[in-house]
């Protein structure tokens, strides 16, 4: 089938025309700071934020945004067929379209969404999970767990989203607000009565969350990510907080708090004494402790102390770092109100997430695993992880975003330096930034001897990566994880690590 002029054919836009529906603008409006001019009693059949998705009957919200400013595009939502327009700017001049202005467009998006959608967060047992590292497989985990024969649990996250009756690829971490309670309206007609979802710091700071009623808010850890966004570790660290302190919406019920991360000790301390919290992690005082850890290339083993008792746990998940995310992962469902003994076995059936130490396998004689890491932290974990098990020689392929925090790049070269015997640092996703601009960052993490290969290419340095490796070697495709694209100039261009490794390594099985 052909597609029609500027149609967009993505997964986000076939997920909102399914879920289109129809009411009269009176009734979505929220009770307060909505100051309208025209009809309340036109339908409203859809909330859009982007003009080229508009159609009639469409309640266009338009955003002042970073790079675009949807009130520069409201004359073409209009043309489409708008039937409102929310701003947060002055009344929209058009006849027979209702205008709405408001303080903040984005906050008066979730109010809308709620309403539209039927307010899903009050049926729906929702566990927000934040951090900088882990989001994806403690979401994933908890809601393993959790699922029952005849009762799912709804997923929102960074790889997919599983919506009860069906999955469909991930378009954002934390999904904008109409899409949100779409997809926790789906969830309920599908029989979930749990959702779990990754809150983004972007998320919360975008209103993408506002008003949504979280149960169990549970915090990770946070290291240092998105600077770029939100310039200090200390804002950084205040986004996230709001969804444990009554700043986004209600607040949660119980928190699920990392007492071994300095920033999940301050959180504890500034929460509200009303909400209960549960803290995980090594240290001797916190409600899940985990002790007596065994690492081993086959996976972790563990006990875990938790107010049912003592559990030798198990998983084939690699790496400490993942021995806390099964640490958080119990802590949350047990605070859902489930039993801990109960479903502690099931982490030994739970293999990880896309993009996670996920093994490549052509029949080579090394190890070849592409990884999500991005950031310093999460490549020191990793790393470190991999050093513990490799007896050769450890191999890496990294790089740094382009448009993004510039100053965490030279910390990555200096983490790749100290934790490979050998790097290659490539292109990840360049966006609008020279990727010489990029590796001139890079190199200013360069220790005096240092065995890290520059290469544009990313095919060519994973292609160099295998060509080093030889028995008991290991290497590590780091930075993109589960996706399948790299962006560039504002296009996705097809590009999977997985694929690519598996592609490489059977040609050079093959002789080629």
């Amino acid at each position: 089938m052909k597609t029609q002029p500027n149609q967009i054919t993505d997964p986000a836009t076939d997920f909102r025309e399914r879920m289109r529906g129809i009411m009269p603008l009176g009734e979505l409006m929220p009770d307060t700071d909505c100051d309208l001019r025209g009809k309340s009693s036109c339908l409203i059949s859809d909330l859009v934020t982007d003009s080229r998705r508009v159609s009639p009957g469409s309640l266009f919200f338009a955003f002042s945004g970073s790079r675009v400013d949807g009130n520069s595009h409201i004359q073409e939502a209009v043309d489409r067929g708008a039937a409102g327009i929310v701003t947060g700017l002055d009344h929209v001049e058009h006849s027979g379209v209702a205008s709405l202005r408001v303080s903040d467009a984005r906050k008066a998006l979730a109010r809308f969404a709620r309403r539209y959608h039927g307010w899903p967060d009050k049926n729906l047992r929702v566990s927000g999970i934040t951090g900088t590292n882990g989001k994806t497989t403690v979401t994933a985990l908890s809601r393993h767990l959790m699922e029952r024969p005849g009762r799912p649990v709804g997923l929102v996250g960074t790889v997919k989203y599983h919506l009860g009756d069906r999955e469909i690829p991930s378009f954002k971490t934390t999904p904008e607000s109409a899409d949100l309670y779409a997809m926790l309206r789906s969830m309920l007609a599908a029989g979930c009565s749990e959702a779990v979802m990754e809150v983004s710091s972007h998320g919360i700071h975008q209103s993408r969350v506002n008003g949504l009623s979280i149960e169990v808010a549970a915090f990770l850890n946070l290291s240092r990510d998105h600077l770029d966004y939100h310039g200090t570790m200390e804002d950084y660290f205040s986004e996230k907080r709001r969804i444990f302190n009554g700043d986004n919406a209600s607040l949660p019920k119980v928190a699920v708090i990392n007492g071994d991360c300095p920033y999940g000790k301050r959180l504890l301390d500034e929460i509200p004494t009303q909400v209960r919290s549960i803290t995980f992690g090594e240290a001797p005082q916190s409600d899940f402790r985990v002790r007596d850890i065994s690492l081993s290339p086959e996976g972790t083993e563990f006990v875990l102390d938790c107010p049912e008792g003592s559990i030798v746990t198990r998983s084939p998940m690699l790496g400490r770092y993942n021995v806390m995310n099964i640490a958080a992962s119990l802590a949350i469902v047990y605070a859902m109100g489930f039993s801990v003994s109960k479903v502690v076995h099931k982490v030994g059936t739970f293999n990880g997430v896309d993009g996670r130490m996920e093994p490549i396998e052509r029949g080579q004689p090394y190890k070849v695993l592409v990884d999500y890491a991005h950031s310093p932290d999460a490549l020191r974990n990793a790393l470190g992880m991999l050093r513990e098990f490799t007896q050769g020689k450890l191999h890496l392929v990294f790089g740094c975003g382009g448009d993004r925090d510039r100053g965490k790049r030279m910390e990555m070269t200096r983490v790749a330096s100290a934790g490979a015997d050998e790097s290659w640092a490539t292109s990840d996703n360049p966006r609008t930034e020279p990727q010489d601009d990029i590796f001139r960052d890079m190199r200013k993490g360069l220790p005096k001897r240092s065995k890290v290969t520059f290469v544009d290419d990313r095919r060519r340095a994973i292609s160099l990566a295998l060509d080093a490796s030889d028995k008991d070697d290991c290497v590590l495709i780091a930075g993109k994880g589960h996706e399948a694209f790299q962006e560039v100039q504002y296009t996705s261009i097809p590009f999977d690590d997985r694929l690519v490794a598996d592609e490489l390594l059977n040609a050079k099985s093959l002789g080629f």
